[in-house]
């Protein structure tokens, strides 16, 4: 439904996006995830038909999006994050309004409207000017306005943004339904919101694509702690920290040592950054936890516990960030 090839961006000296590619299948909600200045406001501009890619190019259901072009502006229905209302206007008319600006004729305009006000669930409202109304209600009225002319394509910018708690499950809940009938593509800083309704997320930054997938799938994927207790050897008491350290670092799947203390007799904890497997697609771990075991037990040391702290989604996305950051500016 929609596919993105190749598409870049240049701001004077600043690429805003380089060469990012993707396609999303109709009927699902997928989140467009980035630190500020990522290229997520950019993609979604290209996307909705008001900038043009300087490189690359963008289609929704086959028709290539450009300014201008109305048959692909009208498959596209746009939520920004602040959403231009006319507050001295009703709701209803302001919907009327928006519908003929889309070319409605005045039968097709009261249908639509109505349709709308039932989707977004204000029709309570409908009569008061939406000015008068609660920043959740305005939120929806935004949405109803991108609802019209039933597009199959929406595009969501901070939809929940400045919500309190109630109205943010109900935007949730909206947001779902219509990603059983739509493609949604929503862009969010609170990645809570990317679990709680998005099946899949594409990740950007520094205007280069970072990851795309399931965000659980992602966050296990990504490393993982694992935590060690082991009792020395009594020939090993004097064994040092950064030595325990080192040679558990020489395992396989094991990134970095996070932190070794002394918990006294012998015993000492270690916290290890780890990859979840090597050399498998297992989401699981053992294999590694095997392996670093395995190295243990060869050094005479004796394995009490091994236990996993996973990471969430939240973390995964943290270090997938950084490491593109760190991985760019090794190339400069």
């Amino acid at each position: 439904m929609i596919h993105a090839s190749g598409l870049y961006k240049r701001y004077g000296d600043l690429v805003a996006l380089d060469g990012v590619s993707f396609e999303i299948a109709r009927g699902s909600v997928v989140g467009l995830l980035g630190p500020n200045g990522a290229g997520k406001s950019t993609t979604m501009k290209i996307l909705t038909g008001t900038l043009v890619p300087d490189g690359g190019h963008a289609t929704i259901d086959g028709r290539q999006v450009l300014p201008g072009d109305a048959e692909s502006r009208r498959a596209v229905g746009y939520l920004p994050e602040s959403t231009p209302l006319y507050r001295s206007m009703r709701v209803d008319g302001y919907l009327d309004f928006v519908a003929g600006m889309l070319g409605l004729g005045r039968s097709e305009r009261k249908r639509e409207v109505a349709r709308v006000i039932g989707a977004c669930r204000i029709g309570i409202h409908a009569g008061r000017s939406i000015g008068a109304l609660s920043k959740g209600y305005r939120q929806r009225v935004g949405l109803a306005q991108a609802l019209l002319g039933d597009p199959q394509v929406l595009i969501l910018d901070e939809p929940t943004s400045g919500l309190d708690p109630a109205e943010v499950v109900h935007m949730r809940e909206l947001v779902k339904e219509l990603g059983r009938e739509k493609t949604v593509l929503l862009s969010t800083h609170v990645l809570s919101e990317i679990e709680a309704t998005a099946s899949r997320v594409i990740i950007v930054a520094g205007g280069q694509l970072v990851a795309d997938g399931n965000p659980l799938q992602l966050a296990r994927k990504k490393s993982a702690r694992l935590i060690l207790l082991m009792r020395l050897g009594v020939d090993d008491m004097g064994v040092t920290d950064e030595e325990i350290g080192r040679e558990l670092y020489d395992a396989a799947g094991v990134k970095e040592i996070l932190d070794v203390s002394d918990l006294g007799g012998g015993v000492k904890r270690c916290a290890m950054r780890v990859e979840r497997s090597v050399g498998s697609d297992s989401l699981q771990g053992e294999p590694v936890a095997e392996l670093v075991a395995a190295r243990v037990v060869k050094r005479g040391w004796h394995v009490s516990e091994l236990s996993w702290e996973g990471l969430d989604f939240e973390a995964a996305f943290l270090e997938l960030v950084e490491a593109h950051r760190a991985s760019r500016e090794a190339q400069a």
